[in-house]
């Protein structure tokens, strides 16, 4: 996540399946390496897994292992989805809280769970620059390098022929427009660290599909994604394993679905490679956010290596973005009008369309940000509130930046945080300072607001996260 597994159904039907469908499910594992099965006299599915698999596509849910032991949750979970993920237990913290000594409780919970109801798993996350246990944190060089190779070979192996996919590598490369790797303490051990990476996943557990991961990539023409898929091509023409990408998809109205996303899943399909929504959430309401969950089932149903879709949690108050509704099911594990639009979307897919053999275009997309026009005039007060997902020595901060009644340019947030947290991963936001007062200031894309206008940025860390109300200055 900002904070996920076999193609076709995965499990058992629950009720009446099409021929085509049937032999999907008796298939089982060996589905899962193959190329996507295509329903040839598809029947209505009547949950979301059923009706992804009709053209051969999985649909799946992140999973919080302590939210088992709700009956809501579990049986949306189980009638529903196909495909689970952890949410956070299988990261670098929680399978490796000391060096050498692994922990695999809570993502076994979740693992045995998936497979006792035979579904599938996306692994969710190898190697991460966020999340690393302690020790980790203040390695560098040459140890750190082993250390994560040692890491991957660990939970990689402790795994081997339970994952469909794993995420080798998450959350790489750097927001704005230099299209440039992050600087991580991963990324200062050499510049070859997620080949490394790569490559030890595939000695690790052969069988599985080796995905990278990231968010903020779903616009075709933004630098971000351009950096993501000059390395991809790269790996593939140098005969480095990876087998599929992964786009988180975390929409809202300042972040929408992006006319051309389409456009970036079948550019990068055609290196090769299978493309996978992995953390699907859209904030919104009503017909809007149908609409909008509408389009990006369209977009994975056109291209053939769209092999499934995660979506982020199962109910409204489940999500990291709860205060946005931005799931399939309401607080109650009610249907939305979301879900019956990705069903009836779904359904209304029918076959797929062979993979492009279109390269994509090579010459440079013009930048988006910032527009040719002459800002204008700032100096405008803002504000700023925070929402937290909270976890047993963790959280994740979403903080809403608002303009007030003139426009501004570029705006400060200050959050001071309690004793003993420290901020470990900011997106959508440069940060100075990682405990007691942060500052965060906005980045190149989402600096100009006009009067009342929103944006958004967010912040992962250790500890608990900030009560108070954050402070908020504007030029």
């Amino acid at each position: 996540m900002r904070n996920l597994f076999a193609r076709g159904s995965g499990r058992p039907p629950t009720g009446p399946r099409s021929r085509a469908a049937l032999v999907a499910a008796v298939a089982g594992v060996a589905l899962v390496a193959t190329s996507v099965a295509v329903a040839s006299s598809a029947s209505a599915g009547t949950t979301l897994a059923t009706a992804a698999g009709e053209s051969g596509r999985y649909f799946g849910t992140a999973v919080a292992a302590h939210k088992l032991s709700d009956s809501t949750y579990v049986g949306i979970l189980n009638r529903e989805f196909n495909s689970v993920t952890a949410e956070n237990e299988m990261k670098m913290d929680a399978t490796e809280p000391q060096q050498g000594r692994f922990s695999f409780t809570n993502a076994d919970r979740i693992v045995n769970h998936a497979r006792a109801q035979g579904m599938m798993v996306r692994g969710h996350a190898l190697a991460w620059h966020s999340q690393q246990p302690s020790w980790m944190q203040s390695m560098e060089g040459s140890a750190l390098r082993q250390a994560m190779i040692n890491h991957i070979n660990g939970v990689a192996g402790y795994y081997k022929g339970k994952i469909h996919s794993w995420d080798v590598v998450n959350e790489a490369f750097a927001d704005g427009g230099s299209g440039g790797r992050r600087d991580s303490n991963l990324q200062r051990t050499g510049n070859d660290w997620i080949e490394v990476a790569f490559r030890t996943a595939r000695a690790a557990d052969p069988g599985a599909k080796l995905c990278y991961n990231d968010y903020n990539t779903d616009d075709w023409t933004h630098a971000k994604t351009q950096g993501v898929y000059r390395m991809v091509q790269d790996f593939k023409q140098r005969g480095v394993p990876i087998d599929c990408v992964g786009f988180q998809s975390h929409f809202n109205a300042n972040s929408p679905v992006p006319g051309n996303y389409q456009t970036t899943l079948s550019s990068f399909a055609a290196l090769g490679v299978d493309v996978q929504i992995t953390e699907l959430d859209i904030e919104g309401s009503g017909q809007a956010q149908a609409d909008n969950y509408a389009r990006v089932m369209r977009a994975c149903l056109a291209v053939s290596r769209c092999t499934g879709i995660t979506v982020w949690g199962i109910r409204d108050t489940d999500s990291w973005r709860s205060y946005g509704t931005p799931l399939l099911f309401d607080g109650s594990g009610n249907k939305k009008p979301a879900y019956t639009s990705t069903l009836n979307t779904l359904n209304g897919g029918g076959t797929t369309p062979p993979p492009t053999t279109t390269p994509p275009p090579t010459t440079t997309p013009p930048p988006t940000t910032p527009p040719p026009t002459t800002p204008p005039p700032g100096g405008g007060a803002c504000s700023a509130t925070v929402s937290l997902n909270s976890w047993t020595g963790g959280f994740v901060a979403t903080v809403r930046v608002t303009a007030g009644s003139a426009p501004v340019n570029s705006w400060t947030v200050g959050v001071t945080l309690p004793s003993g947290a420290t901020v470990t991963n900011t997106w959508s936001a440069q940060s100075t300072g990682t405990s007691g007062a942060v500052t965060f200031r906005n980045v190149d894309y989402n600096g100009r607001l006009a009067a009342g206008a929103v944006t958004e940025f967010g912040f992962q860390g250790t500890g608990s996260g900030p009560t108070g109300t954050p402070t908020c200055s504007a030029s």
